[in-house]
């Protein structure tokens, strides 16, 4: 099988440049194209120890000129639908890590990816143990309804809750009957001390400095606590399963949306 080319979206941010540095060190892929609003023009050399690749600014014209198979885009709300859509447009295959799309431009694009025999990844986290994480709360919400999620990111974060929390909701509301938790008369002295709701499920979201990525999902139950949690503390704890999402998506056909149903 031939080498997986693969162009870095967003590959100047800090989750873009790990992105570089995974693949470039990955058996049977390599970067041929990185794209960012920063460092336009720069060279990757400091990530891949290459000069041969440049951070270009113009996506379609990227694609056009390197012809690359995969794209990894991990850059912001603002702009991923529109990256994504070019990908389509062009014929390469996305493995989609920024958050922000809603329900309907998934929807609307994995529909354009189904027609085109496309294969593609979107996933909320590529830790692995963030996703036994979400598996193990799914099971314990079958026994402990009663739940309540928090989740800490660094102060750069630009969406809460953050994705990985409300596909966590998501799962465990599957298994649970929907209902208010706490004092039925319970009131707000400050609006938002209870958190955002999903389905009666509260997502508290923490913000600061010297976070990575950390979510706890936290059961009660009649005189006991189950509390699971997972910690990224380094964003090299993403690349297995981006890595992993770069080879499957040559594999499929349509959008995959979970990296747990490529495992």
């Amino acid at each position: 099988m031939k080498d997986i080319r693969v162009l870095v979206c967003g590959a100047m941010g800090k989750m873009g440049q790990q992105v570089v540095k995974a693949v470039s060190e990955a058996e049977g892929m390599f970067v041929v194209a990185a794209v960012d609003a920063m460092n336009v023009g720069g060279s990757l050399s400091t990530l891949t120890g290459d000069d041969s690749v440049t951070v270009s600014s113009d996506l379609s014209q990227t694609i056009q000129a390197t012809n690359p198979d995969v794209m990894v885009d991990f850059t912001n709300p603002k702009v991923v639908y529109q990256n994504v859509s070019t990908a389509i447009d062009l014929g390469v295959h996305p493995v989609i890590g920024a958050t922000g799309l809603s329900k309907e431009q998934v929807e609307e694009l994995a529909s354009r990816m189904e027609d085109k025999k496309l294969g593609g990844l979107l996933a909320s986290n590529f830790a692995i143990g963030a996703i036994l994480m979400v598996e193990f709360s799914k099971k314990a919400a079958a026994y402990m309804p009663d739940v309540e999620i928090i989740e800490y990111h660094h102060d750069n974060k630009l969406d809460a809750p953050s994705g990985t929390s409300l596909t966590t909701a998501k799962a465990i509301s599957e298994v649970r009957t929907a209902h208010k938790q706490g004092h039925p008369e319970e009131k707000e002295l400050l609006e938002g001390a209870r958190g955002a709701s999903y389905d009666g499920i509260p997502i508290h979201s923490v913000r600061l400095a010297g976070r990575v990525a950390h979510q706890e999902v936290i059961f009660g139950g009649v005189g006991q606590i189950l509390t699971i949690r997972h910690d990224s503390i380094d964003r090299e704890s993403f690349m297995p399963g981006v890595v992993l999402g770069v080879r499957k998506v040559m594999e499929i056909e349509g959008l995959t949306v979970g990296l747990e149903k490529l495992l």
